[in-house]
């Protein structure tokens, strides 16, 4: 069964067997070894000299690191789908005081209306989902950063639905905390997750008190230096990060971003070629998510169980967006995810098997 949701996604064989391979300790010299290269192939994929730490959490343990550690008080949270809502209610739980910059589910940030933001107040970090995998919006994280460095706060990027698919120079933006996880772009199972931090971001560590245990970055930095984890990892997921890594350089990142972007060309146009709109606005349209507008009113539970019986597993659109769509007399969505691994013949094939069904109906 080939998985179309955005994450996990289907992990290839080569992945699995590399997974499979012997267990060995976590302490011992080989598994250095093996985390020194994946830490090597990280900084390449992110771009950047900072250290890529590896946790065995999801990317929302990651996001609740990016809380613990750069902010002792007062944190300003852009948010524009489910993804920003939940970093919110992170900051939250971890008894931050926060203040939101809502932005209308399918729009992208406003650099305009950001500074007026940052204008207003002083933050000790700025927060921002760079893809939203609900509405398959890309902020313009490259254009807003200068005005978070002006304001001498840290930028913190949730990148869990891009890194690895679309461009993000981390260090020529100049983002402090940049996170993701394996079970998207990188086509790897669910388990680990990755975020470089920044030396500023290490430095606001230390000051920052009450942050919680296994989440400090400065222990996780002291431990990355020498080739290893404060706690037990995931060995047999970094036996298979280290062989995605691996695959991933070979092909070039060059033409992994390519082909992303080849990918969510094909789907925009495919959409477009229905009579479907596009959810996110133009100019701001994910490299790795597609979110369609059902403008042709497809009953889309129908589609999914048909193409379920072709070997597909289709997203249906984000459940809470498409609820509040609903309610106000507006399309559903549905998502076509294009990441990973996944080829362009591949996705063709699956639109191919999307449009069958959906003519049908």
């Amino acid at each position: 069964m080939k998985l179309f949701i955005p994450g996990p996604v289907s992990v290839p064989s080569e992945i699995m067997q590399a997974m499979g391979k012997e267990m060995i300790g976590h302490r011992g010299k080989e598994f250095a070894e093996i985390f020194g290269e994946c830490s090597s192939g990280l900084k390449k994929v992110f771009q950047t000299n900072n250290r890529v730490l590896i946790s065995t959490s999801s990317g929302t343990g990651l996001m609740e690191a990016a809380i613990r550690n750069c902010v002792n008080d007062n944190v300003l949270m852009v948010e524009c789908g489910a993804f920003g809502k939940k970093w919110i209610d992170i900051a939250k739980a971890c008894g931050k005081s926060v203040d939101i910059l809502h932005v209308e589910p399918g729009k992208a940030v406003n650099k305009e209306v950001l500074a007026e933001k940052l204008s207003q107040k002083k933050y000790e970090s700025v927060c921002v989902t760079h893809n939203e995998t609900s509405t398959g919006v890309e902020n313009p994280i490259a254009e807003i950063a200068p005005l978070v460095k002006e304001s001498g706060a840290l930028l913190c990027v949730d990148s869990v639905s891009s890194m690895g698919g679309a461009n993000i120079p981390v260090d020529t933006i100049g983002i402090d905390v940049c996170l993701t996880s394996s079970q998207k772009c990188f086509s790897l199972p669910p388990g680990l997750s990755f975020a470089s931090v920044s030396e500023a971001a290490l430095e606001k560590s230390k000051t920052v008190k009450a942050k919680g245990y296994y989440f400090d970055f400065v222990e996780l930095a002291k431990e990355y230096d020498t080739n290893q984890t404060p706690y037990t990892p995931a060995v047999g997921l970094i036996f298979g990060l280290k062989t995605q890594l691996a695959t991933m350089l070979t092909e070039g990142m060059d033409n992994v971003w390519a082909r992303h972007e080849a990918m969510a060309t094909e789907t925009q146009k495919w959409a477009l070629g229905l009579g479907m709109d596009l959810f996110a606005e133009q100019g701001h349209r994910s490299k790795t998510v597609t979110c369609v507008s059902n403008t042709n009113k497809i009953n889309l539970e129908e589609v999914k169980k048909k193409v379920k019986a072709k070997g597909y597993v289709m997203d249906a659109g984000y459940r809470k967006l498409n609820d509040e769509l609903i309610a106000k007399g507006l399309a559903d969505t549905l998502r076509i995810p294009h990441m990973g691994n996944l080829k362009v013949e591949e996705l063709k094939a699956y639109l191919q098997a999307l449009t069958e069904e959906m003519k049908a109906q």
